[in-house]
């Protein structure tokens, strides 16, 4: 039986608004799925429903009231708990084990673009040279002008901007990979050179979790939609 790579086991999470009383939002309750290497799983459902939440669980940026979230590297013998783990095991987990495109690129001011895509293989050892070089196959790849790739992607266009976001966090071969929309930013032709990069990561092992809006994307790279509407704290209240 194949051990997922990722597995999230009766999470809940709620939102207390303190500009508003105190007031108790409740998002998702009693989240339970897995991903295996090799799969991608969409997380499905209509618009505020818990996707963006859950995401954001999974990669520890936001706590959760309950469950446990199990990210498992292919080398190690016991998976790790993001829902209790220390931050600096989280920190660790994300250079070794899971990464993240976001919908937004956060670039250190000034710094090129070849630059903020190789820095994730710079800090994890690869020599400088060799990190940009492999910086420099993904933005041809994703046909990013190379007079753009010495200037910092503060001034880039939305769909650039989103460019780099993907180079970067394709860059390394992290086991679990999360996409948050990842396409949303990007014209036809490009969305297809992404659907073939995440078909890539697919056939390599990488277990992938990501929300897609783009439906011509989702249906071609989704091996499993999960309705997050089933673990809706809204709809069951």
């Amino acid at each position: 039986m194949t051990m997922p790579l990722l597995s999230v086991r009766g999470v809940r999470k709620s939102f207390t608004m303190h500009l508003r009383g105190g007031v108790h939002l409740p998002v998702v309750d009693d989240a339970r799925f897995d991903v295996i290497s090799g799969e991608c799983v969409v997380l499905g459902g209509p618009s505020g429903v818990g996707k963006s939440s859950i995401l954001r669980m999974v990669y520890g940026n936001y706590a959760v009231d309950g469950g446990a979230i199990l990210v498992r590297h292919p080398d190690a013998s016991e998976p790790v708990d993001l829902a209790s783990a220390e931050p600096r095991a989280i920190i660790e987990l994300r250079r070794s084990t899971i990464g993240y495109v976001s919908q937004f690129l956060r670039a250190i001011p000034r710094v090129a673009a070849l630059d903020v895509v190789a820095a994730p293989l710079i800090e994890r050892g690869r020599p400088v040279a060799a990190a940009r070089e492999e910086a420099r196959r993904l933005l041809v790849q994703l046909n990013l002008p190379e007079t753009l790739f010495g200037l910092p992607p503060a001034t880039f266009s939305g769909g650039e901007k989103q460019r780099v976001n993907i180079a970067r966090g394709f860059i390394t071969d992290h086991p679990v990979l999360l996409l948050d929309e990842p396409t949303a930013s990007l014209d036809a032709y490009n969305r297809d050179v992404v659907a073939g990069m995440i078909e890539d990561k697919l056939a390599k092992g990488t277990a992938i979790l990501g929300i897609f809006h783009d439906e011509v994307v989702r249906e071609r790279v989704a091996t499993r939609i999960v309705d997050v509407s089933a673990f809706s704290a809204r709809r069951a209240a």
